[in-house]
């Protein structure tokens, strides 16, 4: 009997632990699984479509021949000399020297970038005597064939850092880099109140021939009124220098060298 008594508070108590921790007795809900860790994230946003590049407008083809306009003779029996690409430090004071020598006058092309980092040799050309002449912004070649609105702002851009130079220059002439001229350049360079000049004679001491070299073809070439092509910026100029003393000698004695008007 009392066996029976002690099994009976065991299965009691059983049951009474069993309720306990079992709330109400019916299964608990399984318990949500955590969600991964890019569920608390915002969705990421869809990629955005490529922005293309507008294309770029085709350039003008070259024409098959100079257009009308441009100067190519000093309009007098004498001799023009011009130097492109400057000013650049290395050589254009040398040059300025040879011409100060010499006692003649020369056109100055020159380059707007190059204007703004050296005015004060802009200063020089233009304080002893020498012209200037607009060769545009960066020596682009390709300038005459793009928009006209293009060619515009850059002739515009140029001009504007020779005056930041020197507020009161003179700029009666653009220069077409290469010599690849097209008849929208010249309109454009015409209404900015700036002929286009261009050349008779060019000895091609841009590609650095010997001094004699280019003293050779500057004298075979040149006739009355020629316009000589020169550089005094661009690159390694000491041939062009070399020649300059002995070529500005004999262009004085057969011709005369004078400023372009």
């Amino acid at each position: 009997m009392r066996h029976r008594s002690l099994l009976t508070c065991l299965t009691g108590l059983a049951v009474l632990l069993a309720a306990g921790c079992g709330g109400s007795g019916t299964p608990e809900a399984a318990a949500p699984s955590s969600p991964p860790p890019s569920a608390a994230l915002p969705p990421e946003p869809a990629p955005s479509p490529t922005r293309a590049e507008p294309p770029k407008p085709k350039l003008r083809p070259l024409p098959k021949k100079l257009p009308t306009g441009l100067v190519r003779t000093t309009g007098t029996a004498k001799v023009a000399l011009t130097f492109d690409d400057g000013p650049d430090p290395a050589w254009t004071p040398k040059v300025l020297d040879r011409l100060k020598a010499a006692k003649v006058h020369a056109t100055f092309c020159v380059v707007g970038s190059q204007v703004r980092k050296h005015p004060a040799l802009l200063q020089r050309i233009v304080r002893e005597g020498h012209q200037l002449c607009n060769h545009s912004w960066n020596h682009d070649m390709d300038l005459g064939r793009r928009p006209v609105p293009e060619i515009r702002a850059d002739l515009v851009r140029t001009s504007r850092e020779i005056r930041r130079a020197v507020p009161d220059a003179k700029v009666p002439f653009y220069r077409q880099p290469g010599g690849r001229w097209t008849t929208e350049v010249v309109q454009v360079a015409k209404q900015l109140d700036m002929r286009s000049l261009h050349w008779t004679v060019d000895p091609q001491d841009w590609a650095k021939p010997p001094a004699a070299t280019i003293e050779k073809r500057v004298k075979r070439s040149a006739r009355p009124g020629s316009v000589v092509l020169l550089h005094d910026g661009g690159g390694d100029r000491a041939a062009t220098l070399a020649a300059c003393a002995n070529l500005i000698a004999d262009l004085k004695r057969d011709h005369g060298v004078a400023r372009l008007t």
